[in-house]
């Protein structure tokens, strides 16, 4: 059966909503984060050498990092390509690079945005809090927001077509991306972008998106 080393508040949701999806039975290993640095547990490290989330086990394969875990899943158990365009197509095209891009380009910014609003946090020594902060603040603002309010504007456009970011119907794309859009929609704000606020009702309202919520836990973005 395959099993998936899952972290709290991480990207590892989009695996169980694919594996949901797919109407994949699957054994679920939950990992809690450290209250205070917020990293994952040393114990994801006897999985694999970073011991980081996702993860997954189908048998001797051991696969990390969401995008070759999607693909690997998909070529796998999705025969009838319900979730993967026709290759050759444009939405296949489009589909793979959604793929990459999300881990290659929306996430960079959006972590980084995450890292400075803990600049005036433990573990770092209460007298560097008042400058981290100030840091933070400065970089936030002249830099990651503005980047970060430029891919929201290409996610927009990206949808306002079809609704969907491959294609005319759910697609890996779509699953890949969930994770970037939410925690963009929580610490920056879609204010002003029907498409996104459409997209993610419609994310949240599918069945097999709540089921995976439910076993995976609530998420912090």
């Amino acid at each position: 059966m395959i099993k998936v080393h899952h972290l709290e508040n991480s990207r590892s949701q989009r695996v169980l909503w694919l594996l949901e999806e797919l109407e994949l039975d699957y054994e679920l290993v939950v990992y809690q984060r450290d209250p205070v640095t917020m990293r994952a547990p040393d114990t994801l490290r006897q999985v694999h050498p970073l011991g980081k989330s996702p993860i997954v086990e189908d048998g001797d394969d051991i696969i990390a990092e969401s995008g070759p875990i999607i693909e690997y899943l998909t070529e796998r158990y999705d025969t009838g390509h319900t979730l993967t365009p026709a290759p050759g197509t444009s939405a296949f095209r489009d589909c793979r690079y959604w793929l990459h891009y999300a881990e290659g380009s929306a996430m960079p910014p959006l972590v980084m945005t995450l890292i400075f609003s803990r600049l005036d946090k433990k573990p770092v020594p209460l007298i560097l809090r008042p400058a981290g902060k100030m840091l933070a603040d400065g970089i936030t603002r002249t830099y990651l927001k503005p980047d970060i309010q430029n891919h929201l504007d290409f996610w927009e456009r990206s949808l306002a077509t079809t609704g969907y970011f491959a294609g005319n119907r759910l697609s890996v794309a779509d699953i890949q991306m969930s994770f970037p859009v939410l925690a963009a929609a929580s610490r920056i704000g879609i204010s002003g972008r029907p498409a996104l606020s459409q997209w993610i009702t419609w994310l949240r309202s599918r069945p097999a998106w709540q089921r995976a919520v439910e076993k995976g836990g609530p998420f912090a973005y």
